[in-house]
Formats: structure tokens, C-alpha cells, sequence
């Protein structure tokens, strides 16, 4: 393992555990769900795509940043900005990046066919954050190589927005309860779970709002903001109506969800 990617597995690790035992102090959501059956397909998931990614790929974006730094190359070199504005503003336009990479994954049909095996978990906590399947890690790789290639981005901008966006990503998609003051203060800076979790409504209206993983501008700015769901978040149904059966929570029927029949898009139906 790379010197980063202990970074991001300690960081990965640690707010896991901080989340778990969050989530069974103070939960947003009450109800029975098999946290066995759940916690091993999703968690189970990310080691196989971050396998996946590994013998793929012969380049990580810290490396290929690396590299790119040592040539001078892409767009924010030519800015000759101060190193501190560099690593600022590539860490932002990651985060754009990736913003718009997640709209597109809605409103491509081919590309939600993947997405949608994240929106499929019925329940929702820290491990659904990390529920996607591999072929989705994988173009999103290929993405994010992209964007750091073409904007020359510091590879210190590229390691912090790995470590964040793994552990923010657990947290905005954890069963937490957060007092609402505090979650209203929070949402200025980062994606809560209130916020997020309007995102995982079955309502394709509201399943196609909070795109952000991160930073919560980017909804507001680009009008996909909407600050609560509309049944509230103890009523709001979580997951997709074709997936609710729980055979659905298995590892190998998860892998298949891309490929199996049933309404295309969120916005086709209320019931995708």
C-alpha cells in the first residue's frame, strides 16, 4: 500500500467505527433491519471495487498528480497561483467535478443503471455511502483521472479530497441524529445526513435534488437544493420500489442490479 492510501484506510476505518456506534446511540430512523446481511454486501462491496481498481488501473490520481506536477502540466499551472490557492481551488473543482459527475448519473440512462444499486438500499446508514458497484468505481476513476490530468491539480489537493470525500461520504449518508440548529448551521459548510438523505427518497423529485457529496453549494448554486423531504424524515421511504424485496440485500443479486429488468430511470416513475 501507498503512503495515501494508509491515510485514507486509517480515516476510513476510524470514522466507520465513530459513526456505528453513533448510529446505534442516537439514530434519526428507528426500525428492524439486518445489519448482518446489509453491512456484509455493502462493506464487501467497496473491497471488491477498490480491488477492481487496482488491478485496472496503472495509475491512482495522487500518482498521476504526482506526475503531472513534475511536468507543469494542465489548466491552474498557467493561473501561477500561490501553492495554499492551488491546493483550494483544485480541492473545489474536485468537488464540482464530482457534483456534476453524480447529476449525470441520474439523467444518463446507461449511467443510472449502475447508480441505481446505490439508491436500492432500503435502509440508510454510514455503509450506504460506501454501496457502490464496481463498474460505477470504475468510470468514475476513469473521471477523475480526467479532471486532474486536465486541471494539473496538486497532488496535496488530491489527497485531501480522497480522504474527505471517503469519510464525509460515511457520514452524510449515516442514521445519525444531529439537534436541527446544529444541522442547520452545518449544512452552510457540508452535506449533512438531513440533507442527504432527501437525496434516497423514493420520490424521483426529491431523488433528483442534494446531488453533493461534500460541499453543499453547488445544490443551491446550481438549483437542486431542497432543505427537507416532504413527508419528513421518519415517514419519507427510503430506497427504490423495485428493489424493496430483501433478496435484494444479497451480495450477488446487488453485483446483477445494473443488469436486471424494471423501470430505467428516476424519471420515469415515482416507483424507480
Amino acid at each position: 500500500m501507498e503512503w495515501d492510501d494508509i491515510i485514507r484506510f486509517i480515516a476510513f476505518l476510524g470514522t466507520g467505527i465513530i459513526l456505528a456506534l453513533w448510529e446505534k446511540v442516537s439514530p434519526r430512523r428507528t426500525g428492524k433491519v439486518d445489519r448482518g446481511l446489509r453491512w456484509s454486501s455493502n462493506l464487501g462491496m467497496v473491497i471488491v471495487s477498490a480491488l477492481f481498481i487496482r488491478l485496472i488501473f496503472p495509475v491512482l490520481p495522487v500518482a498521476l498528480a504526482i506526475y503531472i506536477s513534475t511536468k507543469g502540466w494542465g489548466l491552474i499551472p498557467l493561473l501561477r497561483l500561490p501553492f495554499w490557492s492551488e491546493v483550494v481551488l483544485g480541492f473545489l473543482l474536485l468537488d464540482l467535478a464530482i457534483y456534476f459527475q453524480h447529476r449525470a448519473f441520474h439523467y444518463s440512462r446507461p449511467l443510472w443503471m449502475l447508480h441505481r444499486m446505490h439508491h436500492a438500499d432500503t435502509f440508510y446508514d454510514f455503509t450506504t455511502g460506501v454501496r457502490f458497484h464496481p463498474f460505477e468505481f470504475i468510470l468514475s476513476m476513469i473521471f477523475k483521472l480526467a479532471v486532474v490530468a486536465m486541471l494539473g491539480i496538486v497532488p496535496l489537493a488530491v489527497v485531501l479530497f480522497e480522504i474527505v470525500l471517503n469519510c464525509v461520504a460515511m457520514f452524510n449518508h449515516s442514521n445519525i441524529k444531529l439537534p436541527l440548529k446544529v444541522d442547520k448551521i452545518m449544512r452552510l459548510f457540508i452535506v449533512t445526513p438531513d440533507m442527504h438523505r432527501v437525496h434516497h427518497s423514493t420520490d424521483r423529485r426529491e431523488m433528483n435534488s442534494n446531488f453533493g457529496f461534500n460541499l453543499p453549494w453547488w445544490d443551491r448554486l446550481f438549483t437542486t437544493y431542497k432543505a427537507q423531504p416532504d413527508l419528513g424524515h421518519e415517514k419519507m421511504i427510503i430506497g427504490l420500489n423495485l428493489f424493496r424485496d430483501t433478496k435484494y440485500r444479497s451480495f450477488h443479486l446487488m453485483v446483477a442490479m445494473p443488469f436486471l429488468k424494471g423501470q430505467v430511470g428516476p424519471e420515469d416513475s415515482k416507483e424507480s
